[in-house]
């Protein structure tokens, strides 16, 4: 057996909030260690359940999005670090537990993402053609375990959500498969999916007004751009009062939204005047309306297939509360994608709180608890750490937030982490089994194989060999024993 003397911390996700995480350790044990009297020496084993790294980046996100393989590139520089170890392809829960961690880890980190859509809970959610953003994404961006097909028959589709995965779904029902394939790293089967799409006419449908919409200003322009794809809006939801408009301007994301939103007005009036053209001014042969202050009600079905939506005018308040205006409207649609959030993953032996939808955890601070706050009547109550547990990401605070707030969240862990191994008996060294290889032999005592990283970056190169056959710069993979074919070959 070989003893080590550096600290042991076990990450279990590599997505972006595991990934970060996992970074700002090493960096801040660098910089506090010595001070905190736990020396800066650290190795961090990332446990991933998917063959590959990346997480939400690589299978969360709409393909299209230009920033992506800048997060990736960045995420897989800090990947290649000896300090970081990478178990892709080996699942928590089910390829170790809770205790077999704990006994040879300090801590242990849970960066689990989130896999399923919270549920529509509408009559008609139940009827054939009603589907949830996650399943959706996870076929267009090739998920491991993800639909293979998806169908793409109706010609008038509903979108209903006023976030960022909302609008990257309508994008994706609206693209020129052409177009997406020159530009990402697609499979074949999402080309001809998407190829074959019927969709002419698409309805996104928000809740609340203008300065309420959770979008952000890439997507908005993302949207601006959509070959043959006029955009269409109704010009009375933009008439705002002064108050909504002195309570955006309030906050700068929240301003340069609404900015955006002003232009696409105009984009979508030009587009009409320029007898329905898209916004190179060429004919449009798809419709991408968009209505605000629209709350659907009710999916409406013949013979248990969707044929409509029936959708209720609100009206918002500068404060953002919306109220109902018993207005109402249909529309015909023979499918309907609901975006209308995330429920974080579960993770065995670990206590979630239902009503906030994420690990339980104390205050949102990071810090593990045997259940969540919540009292019988609703309220918060103080309940007790788990030590050595944590949660960071979604996994910590639920479906919210980009990216930016995954960084900070990593910060405000990783402080705790640090604070609680410094306040540990033998500067944070608990764990009972300190042999860096007792987990590969306990993974290969259970025929468990383990993807490290140098297996990743077999696979990726792979990809981009096989995009560039095409004049592109990578093309997915997405049948997971491929992946391990590659990577252990």
């Amino acid at each position: 057996m070989t003893e080590t003397n550096e600290l042991r911390i076990a990450v279990i996700g590599a997505g972006p909030a595991g990934v970060y995480s996992s970074d700002i350790f090493l960096r801040q044990l660098k910089k506090l260690g010595e001070e905190l009297g736990l020396g800066t020496a650290a190795r961090i084993d990332l446990f991933e359940k998917l063959p590959v790294p990346f997480g939400l980046v690589r299978y969360g996100v709409a393909p299209d999005h230009p920033s992506i393989k800048f997060i990736a590139s960045a995420l897989e520089k800090t990947l290649d670090n000896p300090d970081i170890h990478l178990y892709c392809d080996v699942e928590f829960g089910k390829d170790v537990t809770l205790d077999e961690l704990l006994e040879r880890y300090d801590a242990v980190l849970f960066a689990t993402g989130a896999v399923e859509d919270k549920p529509l809970g509408l009559p008609g959610a139940d009827l054939d053609g009603v589907y949830g953003a996650a399943k959706f994404v996870e076929w267009y961006d090739g998920y491991p375990t993800g639909a293979r097909e998806w169908p793409l028959e109706a010609e008038e589709v509903a979108v209903i959500g006023g976030g960022n995965v909302a609008m990257d779904v309508a994008r994706e029902l609206m693209r020129n498969a052409d177009d997406l394939k020159e530009r990402t790293d697609i499979p074949d089967n999402v080309y001809e999916g998407i190829k074959e799409n019927k969709a002419r006419v698409l309805h996104l449908f928000i809740r609340r007004g203008v300065a309420q919409a959770k979008f952000s200003v890439q997507e908005l322009r993302e949207m601006e751009k959509l070959p043959g794809v006029q955009l269409i809006i109704n010009e009375d939801d933009f008439d705002l009062d002064e108050d909504t408009i002195e309570e955006a301007g309030k906050d700068k994301l929240t301003r340069q939204m609404v900015e955006e939103l002003f232009t696409i007005r105009e984009m979508a009036e030009d587009m009409e005047d320029d007898g329905d053209v898209d916004y190179e001014g060429n004919p449009a042969d798809r419709k991408y309306y968009v209505h605000f202050n629209s709350a659907p009600v009710e999916v409406l079905g013949e013979d248990g297939k969707v044929v409509g939506i029936r959708v209720e005018k609100t009206e918002t308040s500068a404060d953002g509360k919306m109220s109902r205006t018993g207005e109402f409207e249909e529309y015909p649609v023979q499918a309907v994608y609901h975006a209308i959030g995330y429920k974080p993953a579960t993770a065995p032996g670990i206590a979630y709180d239902e009503r906030r939808a994420h690990l339980a955890n104390a205050n949102g601070d990071g810090r593990i608890t045997v259940a969540a706050e919540a009292g019988a009547d609703g309220a918060d109550a103080a309940v007790e750490v788990r030590e050595r547990l944590y949660a960071t990401g979604w996994a910590k605070r639920g479906p919210v937030g980009l990216i930016g707030s995954t960084k900070s969240d990593a910060l405000l862990i990783v402080t705790n982490m640090l604070e609680d191994l410094s306040k540990a008996a033998e500067g944070g060294r608990v764990a009972a089994d300190r042999d860096p290889e007792s987990i590969d032999r306990l993974l290969e005592s259970r025929g468990v194989k383990p993807i490290d990283f140098a297996g990743w970056k077999k696979i990726d190169a792979f990809e981009r060999a096989e995009g560039a056959k095409e004049g592109r710069e990578h093309k997915k993979v997405i049948d997971p024993e491929q992946m391990r074919a590659l990577a252990h070959a």
